[in-house]
């Protein structure tokens, strides 16, 4: 249908570029990138870096080009007879009217089942939180004992022990040997990371292989593998492949290392690295040492400066103590005279007849304050005698001793009329002696 829509558009008689470039735009813009699988024949690897080549099967064959900046150059698996994979366009070579197939990724047959059975595992982990950053542990900085999960025959120990031996010898290193690849190496993998936690003899584990291809590493992503990295009491550093290789244990570990060396490199530090970080601590310590003593050296010549000597300061503080006296002679001498003016002057004026005048005035004096205080006194007695019996005319209870009462509701309020009553309601009612309750009858006015 869309075709004939398509053509319906078109002259009706096209060129032969007209023709070609509709039928490419037509398999571009409806048919997605598709994986095909097929035999490899009449590859040619070009100068340019592209590689031109026919994928077939029994019945059928389809000619293929894939790009310089797309090809796995690398890849020395690839040639003629080779079963493979590939994710392609399909396009139409318009200058010369040909189907092909443009390769984005091509990989070896039977790999596609592998990958999809590492992608559904790493999500399942991953769902149940194994690669989870929290669960993560620190590695020790200065491990006392290195333990190395690998073969005993894999060229990836020798790298790590040579590795481990330059960066900080001394070390003790433990191998636990398993299988790296094969039947059964998985078990024995997470075999020896058991017992290795069981043991507990080493700070942390290097978990190590070499690069190889999906199928020689794929003991490092299986499932008991990966629970076992994840159960394990000891830090583990997966160091298997290369930098461009991801296994599922390289997601479960604490740490990844892009390549066994990497690995050994991230366990122990550089020793020529430390030994530099002490002498450069060295000299900071010598120079801060002196620091200190040219400015202690500094501060002793101040105080040397300051110093004074002892005679020097004896003479000082006599003759101190010579002004200090003289000026305590002078101050008793004049405070001295001043109070003998003082008594000569008391004893003038007592002997005058101001004593007598001053004497008869304070009597007089004395009598007329005693006689105003007993005034007072009297007013005050007559005020509060007065204030008294205002208070006791004002007393409730003589105002109930002459039969009256007090009337209150249930809330203690004081009654004053029936407006604030209705039929039923208690009332307390105090009298001069005592208070009784009752109850509301009637009301009337």
């Amino acid at each position: 249908m869309y075709v004939d829509l398509f053509f319906e558009k078109m002259p009706r008689v096209l060129r032969v570029t007209e023709l070609t470039r509709a039928i490419n735009e037509l398999l571009e813009g409806n048919v997605p990138p598709l994986w095909v699988r097929g035999e490899i024949s009449g590859l040619v690897k070009a100068a340019s870096g592209h590689w031109y080549f026919v994928l077939k099967d029994e019945q059928a064959q389809v000619r293929c080009v894939m790009f310089r900046h797309k090809n796995p150059s690398p890849d020395k698996n690839i040639a003629n007879g080779t079963q493979v994979e590939v994710l392609a366009v399909a396009t139409l070579y318009e200058a010369r009217g040909d189907f092909q197939l443009n390769v984005e990724q091509l990989r070896p047959a039977g790999l596609g089942v592998l990958y999809e059975q590492f992608a559904k595992l790493k999500q399942k982990l991953e769902d149940e939180g194994l690669f989870a950053a929290a669960h993560k542990r620190a590695l020790p900085a200065f491990p006392r004992r290195i333990g190395i999960i690998t073969s005993v025959h894999a060229a990836a120990l020798r790298d790590v022990l040579t590795t481990l031996k330059r960066r900080l010898p001394g070390v003790p290193v433990v191998l636990y040997p398993a299988p790296v690849q094969g039947a059964g190496s998985a078990e024995k993998i997470a075999s020896a990371i058991r017992i290795a936690g069981q043991r507990g003899e080493c700070d942390v584990l290097i978990l190590c292989r070499g690069g190889g291809s999906i199928e020689d590493l794929w003991a490092f992503n299986e499932e008991v593998v990966a629970r076992a990295i994840y159960d394990s009491p000891v830090p583990i550093v997966s160091g298997v492949g290369h930098e461009t290789d991801f296994t599922i244990a390289d997601f479960v570990a604490d740490e990844r290392a892009p390549t066994p060396t990497a690995a050994a490199q991230r366990v122990v530090p550089d020793r020529h690295a430390l030994m530099q970080g002490l002498r450069d601590i060295a000299r900071h310590l010598l120079r801060a040492q002196r620091n200190r003593v040219q400015n202690a050296m500094q501060s002793v010549d101040y105080l040397q400066r300051r110093l004074i000597h002892p005679s020097r300061q004896l003479a000082n503080h006599s003759q101190h103590l010579d002004q200090l006296r003289q000026r305590l002679m002078r101050s008793y001498a004049m405070r001295l005279q001043q109070q003998q003016y003082l008594c000569q002057s008391y004893a003038r004026r007592l002997s005058g007849s101001d004593f007598h005048r001053l004497r008869d005035k304070q009597d007089h004096l004395a009598g007329r304050l005693c006689m105003a205080m007993q005034n007072e006194q009297n007013r005050q007695q007559a005020n509060m005698d007065a204030l008294a019996q205002h208070l006791a005319l004002l007393d409730p209870k003589q105002v109930l001793r002459r039969g009256y009462s007090l009337v209150q509701d249930e809330s203690g309020r004081l009654v004053s009329g029936i407006r604030q009553l209705t039929a039923g309601d208690e009332l307390r009612i105090t009298l001069a002696e005592g208070w009784v309750r009752t109850k509301v009858m009637q009301l009337g006015e």
